[in-house]
C-alpha cells in the first residue's frame, strides 16, 4: 500500500500519517481525521446553494453504509448493504421515524436511487428546511443530511471518550485497515 496515497485532502494525510497515529494511540487525532474524511466526501459537498435534495439523498445512503462499515468493522459492505440500514437506522434515535420502514427505505430509496435513478415504491424527496424528516413516504433530504452529519459528530466524539482498547476502537482499525490497503 502505498505510504503516501493521501486519505483526506482537507488535512493532506496520508496513510503513513493514519499509521502513525495508530502507532501512537492518538484518539483524539484519529476521530478528528475520521471526522475531516466524512466531512469532505459526505457533508461539504452539500453545503453550496445548489442543493439537491435526490443528489442530497444518494450521499445520505452512501454515508450510512461508509459509517456503519467503520462502527461495525466491516471491510466492505457487499451482502450487508440492507442489514447496514436496519442496523444504522436502529442504533441512531435521529432516525427512529424510520426504523418501521428499514427494509421499505433500503429498497424504495437507497436501491431505487443507486439502480434506477429515483425513488420507488411511492418514496418522494424534497428539500427545504420546514418539512418534517419523513411525513409518510416523503423525505426531507436536508433534514436527513443534517442528521447524519450529527450522528457522524456522536460517532467520533464517542471514538474520542472511549479507551483505545475497546471493540469500538478495533472495529475502526479493522475498517481502516482495509481501506489502507485499498490504496495500494
Amino acid at each position: 500500500m502505498p505510504q503516501d496515497t493521501i486519505l483526506c485532502w482537507k488535512t493532506k494525510q496520508t496513510v503513513a500519517d493514519y499509521q502513525a497515529m495508530v502507532e501512537q494511540e492518538e484518539k483524539s487525532k484519529i476521530a478528528n481525521f475520521i471526522r475531516d474524511r466524512f466531512t469532505e466526501r459526505f457533508i461539504s459537498p452539500l453545503t453550496g446553494s445548489n442543493k439537491n435534495g435526490f443528489c442530497t439523498m444518494a450521499i445520505s445512503c452512501l454515508m450510512i453504509e461508509t459509517l456503519e462499515s467503520f462502527w461495525r468493522g466491516w471491510g466492505n459492505s457487499r451482502g450487508k448493504e440492507q442489514v447496514a440500514f436496519c442496523y444504522f437506522f436502529g442504533r441512531n434515535d435521529n432516525f427512529k421515524a424510520f426504523r418501521p420502514h428499514s427494509e421499505e427505505f433500503y429498497k424504495n430509496v437507497r436501491c431505487g436511487i443507486l439502480h434506477q435513478g429515483e425513488t420507488t415504491g411511492g418514496w418522494h424527496i424534497l428539500g427545504g428546511k420546514t418539512a418534517p424528516l419523513l411525513n409518510s413516504k416523503t423525505i426531507n433530504a436536508t433534514k436527513f443530511h443534517k442528521e447524519l452529519e450529527h450522528c457522524l459528530n456522536e460517532y467520533c466524539a464517542t471514538l474520542e471518550l472511549e479507551d483505545w482498547n475497546t471493540e469500538r476502537w478495533a472495529k475502526l482499525r479493522d475498517k481502516m485497515e482495509v481501506v489502507c490497503k485499498n490504496c495500494g
